[in-house]
């Protein structure tokens, strides 16, 4: 643990957050809610305010959020917190000896220390016809308006290439506006490389009950163009088979922008490497959120997380170590997801998962449970699915590793809080 840094040095000096994301929101935040008087900048690629981006590919998507309700915080905020935001002026050099950052403008600004938040890109189809229009990725909020207007008329074809999270949450968003949707993705089951077949197939049973066409074991090779027209008309198999499409949405993943960093000479592996409290290999720079590949004291080993919870909580414990407040940060990774009826939250390390045991508590065919990942008797992960005031409770079995009976935990008879004994 570093000592905190003296105001009266701290108030002389100037603080960069670049990426104006809900990472580097809370970073500023929290260095304001510390007392530090400083400079602050944040630096924005996007002419937006900092907004959240779950809302992006769930409430917003489907309509039934305003605009306003996706921004981390109302535009006043930061004039009155004397945080200034350069939007739409992306950084293009970071020169850790000089303590300069150099933007796309040619702007050029010094800093004591500088966080990098610069997130992540959406992983582009690696094929032919990712070009056409009508080919959507889905990270930013101008492209999530563009999604919207594009699925809100209903009565289209829109095929999903992917079955992962993002691939879902627009699904269900797609159908809510009276589309017909196929969702293609390369497992047997959706989510299968994160939750496991046994969950998968429970989302697979969701999306095919709502009337989504889900095809999986299925690979893309190429998006092609529509008749007559320079659109995309539709996806060719590894089979050959066409499926057509009015609309095509890309949902593959996404990829940390480093290239800020890695032209810097910061050590990477998987995203910017830093310690427990985000300090990178130069000592006055941090790095925080999707682009961060963290050291987690309970692993003891890094780990790159892209959740929103991860942006909320370690942006602002970022802030907070950037002014001298540091500890290490141990925070059991978290996020949820909502599809058509199903809300879910998840808590817990996928490391640990690959051997563990699923054990659920509830009712699958009703889609309300709880599902424990269990290993060496030892809960390792939890989802509560259409279960409330629950998440807590199963963050403490994570936490304190007290061992447990699988057919105790799944008798809903027993309560969860009698099983985890005395801890806390």
């Amino acid at each position: 643990m570093f000592d905190r840094v003296e105001s009266s040095v701290l108030s002389e000096q100037s603080f960069i957050i670049v990426g104006a994301g809900l990472a580097g929101a809370r970073a500023a935040e929290a260095m304001r809610t510390e007392g530090f008087t400083g400079r602050i900048i944040l630096v924005a690629a996007e002419s937006e305010y900092p907004y959240i981006r779950p809302p992006l590919s769930k409430e917003y998507l489907a309509g039934t959020a305003e605009r306003n309700s996706i921004f981390v915080q109302q535009p006043t905020w930061y004039a009155e917190n004397d945080v200034e935001i350069v939007p739409g002026d992306p950084a293009v050099t970071l020169s850790p000896t000089a303590h300069e950052l150099v933007l796309g403008s040619g702007q050029i600004l010094h800093f004591d220390k500088l966080l990098l938040a610069t997130g992540a890109s959406s992983r582009r189809f690696p094929g032919p016809g990712v070009g056409f229009p009508g080919v959507h990725h889905l990270r930013t909020v101008e492209e999530s308006e563009q999604l919207r207007d594009e699925l809100a008329p209903g009565g289209r074809s829109i095929v999903i290439v992917g079955a992962g999270w993002i691939g879902l949450e627009v699904a269900a968003a797609a159908k809510g506006y009276g589309n017909d949707v196929v969702v293609l993705g390369r497992e047997s089951v959706p989510l299968e490389a994160v939750v496991g077949s046994e969950v998968g197939a429970v989302f697979l049973k969701l999306h095919t009950d709502n009337g989504v066409d889900v095809r999986m074991n299925t690979a893309v090779t190429e998006l092609v163009g529509a008749d007559g027209i320079h659109h995309v008309g539709g996806v060719r198999l590894s089979s050959g088979e066409i499926v057509a499409a009015d609309v095509v949405v890309v949902g593959i993943g996404a990829i940390p922008n480093i290239q800020l960093a890695e032209d810097a000479g910061l050590r990477l592996d998987n995203g910017i490497v830093v310690d427990a409290t985000f300090r990178s290999s130069h000592p006055d720079i941090y790095a925080v959120g999707d682009v961060a590949n963290v050291f987690h004291p309970v692993l003891g080993h890094p780990i790159r997380i892209e959740h929103w919870a991860n942006a909320e909580n370690a942006g602002a414990a970022a802030g907070r170590s950037m002014v001298g407040n540091t500890s290490d940060y141990d925070l059991i990774p978290y996020f949820y997801t909502d599809q058509f009826d199903l809300g879910m939250e998840f808590s817990g390390y996928a490391d640990w998962m690959t051997d563990a045991t699923v054990v659920f508590r509830g009712n699958r065919d009703e889609r309300r449970f709880i599902a424990f990942w269990v290993a060496n008797s030892r809960v390792v992960a939890g989802m509560n699915v259409n279960v409330w005031d629950v998440n807590e409770t199963v963050q403490k079995f994570i936490r304190s590793g007290v061992v447990v009976d699988a057919d105790r935990l799944a008798d809903e008879s027993i309560t969860l809080e009698s099983q985890l004994g005395g801890t806390d």
